[in-house]
Formats: C-alpha cells, structure tokens, sequence
C-alpha cells in the first residue's frame, strides 16, 4: 500500500466528485490483503479495511504494448497487396492522412515509411462517451501495411518478389486491392483492366510460393527420422506427436495446393494439433483474404448497393434497381462473384474519392458523398475497410466508460475475462477476481451505470467468461 500510496497525488473527495458510477467507489473489507481493481471511469484503484486510494490510469500503462493488445501480437498487421497501378498505395496515404486528421484524439503513429496505424470507427463510442460524460474518446486500433506491387513470377523473385513475399508473411490478414475503373492516363502492368486476371494472377502467386516453402518443408520432415529414431526412447510422446501431426498436415496443404484451392477455405479441416504445426511457415493462402473493389468515383454507390445486397439475391441488376440504384459495373460483379467462391468479403472503394475526403471537414465529406449518392459513410470507402477488416481478423471490442475517458479495447474472439483485463495491463489478469459486465444496448437504454444496476442488468463474471461483442466492463483484481 505505501508504495501505491507514494504515486498518488489524489484526495477522496477530488476522485468521487462527479463520478457517476459512484456504486464502483465502495470500499472493500479485505483484512489484511489490499484489493484492486480498475473502474469503468479509468482509474487504477486500490482499497484496503479503511481507507481508498487512487492512481491515474495512465501510470499503469507505462509497460503495456501497443495498441493495448498484450493478448495480441503487439503489431497485428494487415498488408495491402495488389498488382502496380492499382490504387493501393493511393488508398494507404488515403487512411495515413486521415488518421493525422484524427490525432486530437487518437495517438497516430507511422512506425516506418509504408506503415500506419488507424482507428476503427465505432459509433458506440459517442454514445457510451454521452452516457459517461467522458471527457475523451479513446478509439481501437489497427495497423496497415502497403506492401510493394506484386508481379506474375513473384514467387520466383521477379520484381523483387521474394522480399514483398517476405512482407506479406508477417501479416495477420491480406486486403487485396482490384482495380475495377477504366483511365487510360494509368497504365495498367497487363495492359488492360481485368479483376478476375489480376485476382488469379496475385492468387498464383501465393499459392506457388507457398506451395514451394510446404515441398521444402516436407523433404526436412522426411529427413528426419533416421535421427529421431536414435533419440526416440528418450523423446516425448508430446514430440513425437507434434512431428506427425506436421507430416499429416503438409501432405494435406500440398494437395490442396496442387488443386489451387488456399489453404484459409480447408484450414477448419485441420486438428488444433495439425494448425498449431503449421503456423510458423506463416503460410500466404492461410491468411484471411479481404478484396477491395477499387472503382471510380461515379461508380462507387452503385457498387456499394451492390456489394451490400445479400449474395444469396437472384438477381443483384434487380436489387439495386428496387432501391433506385443503377447496375453495378462488370468488374465489380466479377469481383464479387470471384470472392463469393472463396467465401470472403469484398468493399467498395474509391480510392480518387478518398484522397479527395482526407482534405474535407466531416460536414464537407457527408455532402461531396452524398453527391455521388452515396447515403451512408459506413458502407463503402476507409470506413468500411477498416471494419471489414477488423472483422476479418476475428477481433471483438469491449468498452471501459467514465468521466476521464471512453476507450475501445481489442480482444480476439473467445477471449475469456482474466485475458481482456490483461489487455489493460497485466496486472489485473494476474490478480483478477471478477468482471462485473454490462451490456452496451443495455447501458445506453438504462442511461447510466447506477440505473443498470438498480435494474439488475449488471452481471458479476467469472473466470470463465468468454468477453461478448460490446460488453462494458469494471475489472476488480487483488495483486
């Protein structure tokens, strides 16, 4: 306690004036054992038989990682990739700008020349900050990567194939940029404009230099057992095991690969055993694909409407013809059709429109959109990319909402409670006791944390609790 004490400049009253969440602030008996836990509001607090003490939040902070992904990778990346003269790099310098533009309240970074880090727009921010009364909104985060244009024969080093390879094998998802718009002023690599070619060409690509690293990989498994035999009395049946699920595995991807199928459409075939074996090749084809349908500008509400109608639709022409749309352009129906097949997710982009946005005030961005008929922000360009994009990763949110501040944490799905408070800060995973949760559409319905308690709403979690999408969460721990 003295140490905690030492750090804290705070008073009783300086820290429960104002505080909505005044329920959180009750001291707790706990004998001779201080007890911690981190409010909702944003402070580290610490409580003994008589007395409470408070620390900014901040201070603990001092060793978290970036992005506050302790239970990430600290640069969960995603790269963009594409053929040259795509637009990919327009679209890159398109999120960078417009995460400067957001630095008031998010601490952008560029960690190196083609590396950037944006948020991810949430709504329910506002409204949690409203409910909070926050004086800050704090964002999550994700990190893009603009990876080198690709050329056919990358697998083999053309254009210096091997080194960008290398760049796409560090990242936790792929968003391959099409180029879906017609302008002679650009040069295209293969001299004309065709989705589906340019999709097959990248796909190839991959799939050959994974198929190469797979074929290496099984000529040193083969090798090995003249060797393992000599120390197989004294190796673990763990071991053992771990070889033979990799064995299985790479004769698995291989044919899989021979079929020019990747390997992210069979990777739920494969044991946890087999996949754990397999993740340090870091294979391309296994990485969550995102394809972005770079169109022009007079074409981008229109294929948003349709990239946004159900594909199960009989006839999408119809669809947006219901809603007042036009038809979508052959490229981007080839797009969607090409990505349907592989069961991944395609947006609408201009990159034209969004190197115009990144210089418009918000109010000047929803009138130059809504000139191209495009009504809601959400559904097509940056915004819409950088969402899909979260989703395609697997990655859920939680919130932490009081007067300081109201800030979005990013968890992998199925996390459990101990390992979202650690993306805090470690200690309170080590220490942690309960969660006590409540959900977001319940909070901003009751209007206030004390009106969800006194409705029953707010939930004590366990250990075992697996962290909903959009829980809102106080952290009690003891260290």
């Amino acid at each position: 306690m003295r140490r905690v004490e030492k750090r804290c400049s705070c008073t009783r009253q300086a820290i429960t004036a104002g505080n909505p969440f005044s329920s959180a602030m009750t001291p707790v008996n706990t004998g001779n054992d201080p007890a911690a836990f981190i409010g909702v509001h944003g402070f580290l607090r610490s409580t003994s038989r008589h007395r409470l003490v408070h620390t900014p939040l901040r201070v603990a902070h001092r060793h978290r990682v970036a992005f506050g992904c302790r239970g990430l990778r600290s640069k969960l990346q995603t790269g963009l990739v594409g053929l040259p003269n795509v637009g990919k790099s327009t679209l890159f310098n398109a999120l960078c700008e417009q995460a400067q533009a957001q630095a008031a309240n998010f601490p952008f970074c560029t960690v190196e020349p083609n590396v950037g880090v944006v948020a991810v727009p949430d709504a329910r921010l506002d409204e949690l900050a409203r409910v909070g009364r926050s004086a800050r909104i704090v964002p999550t985060a994700l990190e893009f990567v603009d990876i080198a244009g690709l050329v056919a024969g990358a697998s083999r080093g053309e254009g210096l194939g091997n080194q960008f390879l290398s760049n796409i094998r560090q990242c936790d998802a792929v968003v391959h940029v099409v180029r879906c718009f017609q302008d002679d002023q650009i040069v295209h690599v293969a001299g004309s404009v065709d989705p589906v070619r340019d999709m097959e060409t990248i796909g190839l690509e991959l799939a050959l230099a994974d198929a190469a690293q797979v074929e290496r990989r099984r000529q040193r498994s083969a090798r090995r057992p003249a060797a393992a035999a000599v120390a197989s009395a004294g190796g673990s049946a763990g071991a053992r095991l771990m070889e033979e699920a990799e064995r299985s595995a790479l004769d698995r991807v291989a044919e899989w690969l021979d079929a020019a199928v990747p390997v992210r459409q069979r990777w739920s075939e494969l044991s946890s055993e087999e996949q754990r074996s397999l993740q340090p090749l870091g294979l391309l084809t296994a990485k969550p694909m995102l394809y972005a349908a770079n169109v022009a500008d007079v074409e981008l509400a229109d294929a948003a409407a349709a990239l946004n109608t159900s594909p199960s639709s009989s006839s999408t022409t119809a669809a947006a013809a219901a809603e007042g749309m036009g038809a979508p352009s052959p490229q981007v129906e080839a797009v969607r059709a090409y990505a349907a097949r592989e069961g991944a997710r395609v947006v609408a982009v201009s990159a034209q429109v969004e190197s115009e946005l990144a210089e418009l005030t918000p109010d000047e961005r929803r009138e130059y959109l809504e000139s191209l008929g495009v009504c809601d922000m959400d559904t097509v360009g940056l915004r819409a990319l950088i969402r899909a994009t979260y989703d395609t990763l697997a990655l859920r949110t939680y919130f932490t909402c009081g007067p300081e501040e109201t800030r979005a944490w990013t968890i992998r799905r199925g996390t459990r409670a101990p390992q979202a408070a650690g993306v805090i800060h470690s200690d309170f995973e080590r220490g942690f006791i309960r969660a006590e949760t409540v959900g977001y559409a319940q909070l901003i319905d009751a209007g206030s944390l004390a009106t969800a308690r006194e409705r029953g709403l707010v939930r004590s979690e366990g250990k075992e609790y697996v962290v909903q999408e959009g829980d809102v969460m106080l952290f009690r721990f003891n260290v």
